[in-house]
C-alpha cells in the first residue's frame, strides 16, 4: 500500500530534505516517526531534495507498507510527533505506480528578495539584499532568461547527460518584497540560486545583461557569478501527471 503525504516545513534548522548522517533533516524527521506510527522501518522518497535553509509551502513524499491506517488520523498522529517546523498538511492513499518524484509533471519554486530595509525578523526567511532592483532590469532579465536553455552554467552538478529546461520565470513586487517565481519541469542542482545570484550580480554591477547570451554558451559555471543564499528559497508547487 503507497501512502503520499503533503507536508510544508521551515528549513532553517535542517541540513536539507534529504536524510544526512548525524544531522537533522526533514526525511529522518518523517521516517523516524512514521517508523514509530507503523512499528517497522519506513522510506519514503520525496519530490524534491531541497538543501540546507531551503523552505516549502508544498513538498511531497510516498511511502509503501503492508498496513493500512485512516489517512486522517495518520497525519493527527504525526503532527503530534514531528517537529514543530514541519507540518503535515495531508497524506492519501495513491496506485503504485505514482511515484513522489518521477511522476512529476512541473515544480515550482518562489524566491524572496527584500529590496527595502533590513528586516532582522525574516532573515531566515527572506534574502535581505536591501537594494533597490529596477524593474527594466527585471523584465530583461525575465525575457531572456526564460524558455528552453542549457543551463549548465548554472548548476554544478557534473554528470547529467542533457543540461537543456525549459523555465518560465516571473516576477512581482510588493510591499519591498520581490518575488521570482520559477516553473519547469525540472531543475538542476543549485540551477535557481545561481540564477539569482546572476541577477544581483548584474544589479550591482559585476556582470551586465548582455553577458547573458555569452554565460548561456560558456557552459561554465564559473561565468555566471555567485550562489545565492538559500534562505529565500520555497519550493511552493508540485504538479503530478
Amino acid at each position: 500500500m503507497r501512502y503520499l503525504v503533503n507536508l510544508s516545513y521551515d528549513g532553517s534548522h535542517y541540513y536539507g530534505y534529504q536524510v544526512q548522517n548525524n544531522k537533522p533533516s526533514i526525511e529522518g524527521e518523517l521516517e523516524k516517526n512514521l517508523s514509530k506510527i507503523f512499528n517497522e522501518k519506513i522510506n519514503t522518497i520525496g519530490a524534491s531534495r531541497t538543501d540546507k535553509g531551503v523552505h516549502a509551502y508544498n513538498q511531497y513524499c510516498h511511502f509503501d507498507t503492508l498496513k493500512s491506517i485512516k489517512t486522517k488520523n495518520l497525519a493527527h498522529s504525526l503532527n503530534s510527533m514531528i517537529n514543530d517546523d514541519i507540518y503535515i498538511k495531508k497524506i492519501v492513499k495513491v496506485n503504485d505506480d505514482l511515484h513522489a518524484r518521477y511522476s512529476v509533471v512541473s515544480k515550482e519554486y518562489i524566491y524572496k528578495i527584500n529590496i527595502g530595509e533590513y528586516n532582522p525578523i525574516e532573515k531566515n526567511y527572506c534574502l535581505q539584499y536591501n537594494k533597490s532592483i529596477s524593474r527594466e532590469l527585471l523584465d530583461k532579465f525575465v525575457l531572456l532568461m526564460s524558455g528552453k536553455h542549457n543551463f549548465r552554467s548554472f548548476t554544478s552538478d557534473n554528470d547529467k547527460d542533457n543540461y537543456e529546461r525549459d523555465l518560465k520565470l516571473e516576477y512581482k513586487i510588493s510591499n519591498k518584497i520581490l518575488y521570482l517565481k520559477f516553473n519547469s519541469s525540472g531543475f538542476l542542482r543549485y540551477m535557481i540560486r545561481n540564477i539569482v545570484g546572476l541577477l544581483l550580480d548584474i544589479n550591482d554591477g559585476k556582470k551586465s545583461i548582455e553577458d547573458i547570451n555569452d554565460i548561456f554558451n560558456s557552459e561554465n559555471r564559473c561565468s555566471a557569478g555567485r550562489c545565492a543564499s538559500p534562505v529565500g528559497l520555497y519550493l511552493n508547487k508540485v504538479n503530478y501527471k
